[in-house]
């Protein structure tokens, strides 16, 4: 059994670990931490879990995170890197599902994050948890900076095209690199669980609105992701939406094609590429993936679609932000850590309605 902690478990992403890690045949809860709530039955604060999970919260200073095979972070950004060093030297895997090391330059992270970076040696080694794109690498990995909820999805569907192997294929560029564009979607459960007016019931229902127009803190992760899956620098437009639901990412990608492009047969190309991939579900062509066909499990589901009388891709993206946009995705990686199948303890179904 896999001895697992979580550090802030009174989240969305740190519950939603203990659902999915409740329900893995492979894993075994032994500390989840929360300062503010130490003492309390987690099962009293989500009732959910009532019958499944016994812990109750501890103490960061006083839990046995140490004796644990691997460590989640749930927790807000600058948690895990002041921790991570001494987690690792006691041979802790650690899988990071905030910020800390995604970015590969410090300066960057600096820059969006407002705090310096304090362990930048430790970064060098982190692997970003995309198990699509990096999933040979995860395998070997100490340390995980596991990818935020956007990037996920605008990731996976521009990968198909920008993959430099496509590429090559077609004898030159499938679409314009300095033109991409992600129109994206999210539910409120997105934001955390935290009081915020704009978040609140009167604010987000009955409303739809842009939000990170001149600059979001996903945006520098998903071109440093895009520009590893090409091999070269590309340009992104990327405007986040917020959206009277409570789970969910809905994103739109548009993507200027080449002459060698127009020639491709993309739904046949997005095909080959997932094919094999557990958690990645290729539309059939003409389809519209909705937010519910994937609430509550670790699917993303992609269609392809090429606009009559235009030069434009348009990939449809969704997912459950708070599964393979976070803890899901969370899961996935660790199975791959520790040599187990990747689908072990991720085979729910959507629920519907």
């Amino acid at each position: 059994m896999i001895k697992v902690g979580i550090v802030g478990g009174t989240g969305y992403t740190g519950v939603e670990l203990l659902r999915l890690l409740a329900q893995h045949p492979q894993a075994e809860l032994v500390a989840i931490t929360s300062r503010k709530e130490t003492g309390m039955p987690v099962a009293d604060m989500y009732p959910s879990l009532r019958g499944r999970v016994r812990l109750a919260f501890t103490d960061p200073a006083q839990s046995a995170l140490d004796k644990c095979d691997v460590v989640f972070f749930a927790t807000p950004h600058g948690v895990a890197m002041a921790q991570a060093r001494e987690l690792l030297a006691a041979g802790v895997k650690i899988i990071d599902l905030a910020a800390d090391f995604r970015l590969k330059d410090t300066a960057e992270f600096e820059r969006w994050y407002k705090m310096p970076h304090s362990c930048p040696d430790i970064l060098a080694e982190s692997v970003y948890g995309l198990p699509e794109v990096n999933r040979e690498a995860i395998k070997r990995a100490r340390i995980i900076g596991l990818p935020g909820c956007y990037p996920t999805s605008v990731q996976l569907g521009f990968l198909p095209v920008l993959d430099p192997a496509a590429v090559r294929a077609a004898g030159g560029d499938l679409v314009d690199p300095a033109s991409l564009i992600a129109d994206c979607k999210s539910g409120v459960s997105g934001a955390g669980r935290k009081a915020e007016v704009h978040t609140l019931l009167a604010e987000a229902a009955d409303n739809f609105k842009a939000y990170g127009v001149a600059g979001h803190r996903h945006l520098p992760e998903i071109v440093q992701g895009l520009n590893a899956i090409a091999g070269k620098p590309v340009n992104l437009v990327f405007v986040p939406h917020l959206v009277p639901m409570i789970r969910g990412i809905h994103s739109t990608l548009y993507a200027r094609l080449t002459p060698a492009g127009r020639k491709v047969d993309f739904q046949a190309l997005y095909e080959k590429r997932f094919a094999g991939e557990p958690f990645v579900d290729v539309m059939p062509a003409g389809a519209t993936p909705e937010t519910r066909s994937v609430r509550a499990s670790n699917i993303a589901r992609i269609a392809v679609h090429r606009p009559p009388g235009s030069d434009l891709l348009v990939v449809l993206v969704v997912e459950d932000n708070l599964v393979k946009g976070a803890s899901g995705q969370g899961v996935q990686v660790m199975n791959l850590m520790f040599g187990l199948p990747e689908e072990t303890g991720l085979t729910q179904l959507p629920v519907l309605p």
